[in-house]
């Protein structure tokens, strides 16, 4: 470590901005929302005694040196502009989130490195951040008061900010917040569970929503799938459980009510719960039935959208699901109903001018293109498959629809894949195009 990160408190303090031009109006711009009171000063006065941190913005070397000892000499903290051997302290890149402050400092070697680090830490703290910190200040004497002992208030504090106290503050309802703290020190109740259902998406795992990274973050136990990418589950929080329910071709690791029955168990434990799934979990990824178990069980469920396959995976390989000169409509389907379900209206499905895209469709592939051509859709229907699309392993095949059988083995595909059919295959990148199997 080169240098210690530390926060200077601003209620009631002066700070100093020494020079004119962009980057003391920078520095001043620092402070702006804050308590603190900032003096702007052309020039350096005889003493800075009274001020809490000065910066100073001055071109000359001489001037710069004079304010440095100045600021040294009445015991002020002093930071001056591209000046790093001459500062007391590096100005970090912020993350400003009211009560809470996340400051990323290169000890002045690569300031452009620590605005992009910023960058992305404000994409994956949420701005009401600000609200559950001032909900914590808020609290925080009463549970000093109610629990005196180290453990005991560590305990208290995760029980209310990862619980339903702390969802209600990030929610912006305070009021129903502070009450439920208030509960739970009164100890009348436990800390309540609650089921996330989130989408990891197609594998890539920026393509996660940031609400899917808060929750994997919070997370006290996560079950997921087999098509859950291993970059995504490491993400998830470190001290959690993990346990995987996955299913392959004929083989439920966890047969689906056992898999609803333990969520719910882990729930009224008072556990925050994920039930983490490729893709999007209402996309054919029997989040509705989970759901309704869920809520019938009287536990709080909430879903977290993902990015599906079909728009992951096509989007990856160049391909518009829907265009206006090719396809006015995108229709999504599978290739596995459930069992005794009636078969695909193939008639309706057959209409040229709509891209149909068929999950979990390898194995009924020559089913799907022999129905299709039947029911009027044209043979030479441009035809791409996309196996483990959004991550390193991606294979792709593409040909027409009375060769997807034929394509699917020659290239060797085994599943889980995705068929995207229609004319808008055509206009997949010529990148993808290269590497795939053309027939």
């Amino acid at each position: 470590m080169q240098s210690f990160p530390a926060f200077f408190p601003l209620e009631g303090r002066r700070v100093a901005v020494i020079g004119e031009g962009p980057m003391a109006d920078a520095k001043a711009r620092l402070f702006e929302g804050s308590p603190a009171s900032v003096v702007r000063l052309e020039a350096t006065p005889p003493s800075l005694a009274g001020f809490a941190l000065v910066f100073v913005a001055l071109p000359e070397d001489a001037a710069r040196a004079e304010a440095v000892a100045i600021a040294r000499r009445d015991g002020v903290p002093v930071n001056v502009v591209d000046g790093p051997a001459l500062s007391d302290f590096y100005t970090p890149a912020i993350v400003d989130r009211g009560e809470l402050v996340i400051g990323v400092s290169t000890s002045g070697a690569a300031p452009t490195l620590a605005r992009d680090l910023r960058a992305r830490i404000e994409a994956i703290v949420p701005a009401a951040y600000a609200q559950l910190a001032a909900f914590a200040r808020r609290i925080r004497a009463r549970v000093l008061a109610r629990r005196t002992d180290f453990e005991g208030r560590r305990r208290a504090w995760e029980a209310i900010l990862r619980g339903a106290a702390g969802e209600r503050a990030l929610a912006g309802d305070q009021e129903a917040a502070e009450a439920l703290a208030a509960r739970t020190l009164d100890g009348e109740t436990a800390a309540a569970g609650v089921v996330h259902l989130v989408g990891a998406g197609p594998g890539d795992p920026e393509l996660l929503t940031l609400k899917a990274l808060r929750t994997l973050q919070d997370a006290d136990i996560v079950f997921h799938d087999k098509l859950v990418d291993s970059r995504v589950l490491d993400l998830i929080r470190r001290d959690a459980e993990r346990v995987f329910v996955g299913k392959a071709r004929g083989d439920h690791a966890v047969p689906q009510r056992e898999i609803e029955a333990r969520m719910i168990a882990e729930a009224r434990k008072g556990r925050r719960v994920v039930r983490l799934k490729g893709g999007d979990p209402f996309v054919f990824g029997r989040g509705g039935e989970e759901l309704q178990a869920l809520r019938a069980a009287g536990v709080e469920a909430h879903v977290v959208p993902g990015i599906t396959a079909a728009l992951g995976c096509a989007a990856e390989a160049g391909v518009p699901l829907t265009h206006r000169d090719h396809a006015q409509a995108v229709t999504f389907v599978t290739g596995h109903a459930k069992e005794g379900a009636p078969d695909l209206d193939w008639p309706a499905l057959a209409n040229a001018k709509q891209t149909i895209v068929v999950y979990m469709g390898v194995d009924t592939a020559a089913h799907t293109a022999r129905s299709l051509i039947a029911a009027g859709r044209d043979a030479a229907t441009p035809v791409m498959v996309i196996e483990s699309g959004a991550t390193p392993h991606v294979k792709r095949a593409r040909g027409v629809l009375s060769a997807l059988p034929a394509l699917i083995a020659d290239a060797g595909i085994l599943g889980p894949a995705i068929l995207v059919i229609g004319d808008v295959v055509a206009l997949a990148d010529a990148s993808a195009v290269s590497a795939e199997q053309a027939a």
